[in-house]
């Protein structure tokens, strides 16, 4: 992981010798990043983007995770993109329908990665570590948009996420985003589901759930005050 530093003129690095903010000490100088996307199929580099929303995180007075900002923006199919009516079929999404607003895939990447960029200088961290909810999928969206649009600088990290469903399965036995937010005692509204901003505030609002349950487990191994081995 530390090989995908950023180099020594990358803007959003943390000054040499700062004091590390709570969120560069959490994760080890990433910052976590929620992100969703929706799209015209399973195949990353074939089907159209069509939406894509994030969240940015911060800590609060008590040292609890919570949501910071958030950015969403409908997306044109790229040219040439395939989508699949059995995707249409479960996000409602009308890619053609000029009320959309949407934008175009490298106008919409830009404009999110400034978010994050910015939460990356203001945080100390080094780069951002995609968030989602069976994260590779929205990773793989996510980096084949960025090789469409040619940008040099993704401010994520190419291979490594947090993965909510695994989490979700450790520490509250539930893989499926709908019965993990159940699980934590949210409300779920299934007829905001499957649209990438409702789905990207439920995944950083379970995010934030658990990390916050573990935090006495973090303080505790930080603080070196582990329990003794019998």
């Amino acid at each position: 992981m530390d090989s995908y530093l950023p180099q020594e003129n990358d803007d959003t690095a943390a000054e040499p010798g700062a004091e590390k903010s709570p969120m560069a000490r959490r994760f080890r100088g990433f910052l976590p990043v929620i992100v969703d996307v929706e799209t015209g199929g399973f195949n990353a580099r074939k089907d159209a983007l069509l939406e894509i929303a994030a969240c940015t995180l911060e800590f609060d007075d008590a040292g609890m995770l919570q949501i910071a900002d958030r950015v969403h923006f409908n997306v044109e199919p790229f040219p040439g993109a395939n989508i699949e009516d059995a995707a249409l079929a479960i996000t409602g999404i009308k890619p053609f329908n000029p009320l959309r607003a949407a934008v175009k895939e490298c106008d919409a990447l830009g404009r999110t990665f400034k978010v994050v960029r910015s939460a990356i200088k203001a945080t100390g961290c080094t780069r951002a570590v995609l968030v989602g909810h069976n994260a590779h999928f929205d990773q793989a969206f996510l980096n084949a948009a960025v090789e469409r649009c040619g940008i040099k600088r993704n401010p994520f990290h190419p291979f490594s996420v947090f993965d909510t469903a695994t989490l979700g399965g450790a520490i509250v036995g539930q893989t499926v985003l709908r019965r993990a937010v159940d699980a934590i005692g949210l409300p779920w509204d299934e007829t905001e589901a499957h649209s990438a901003r409702y789905d990207t505030e439920m995944t950083a609002k379970l995010f934030c759930h658990l990390i916050n349950a573990v935090k006495p487990v973090y303080e505790q191994e930080t603080s070196g005050d582990r329990p003794q081995a019998r």
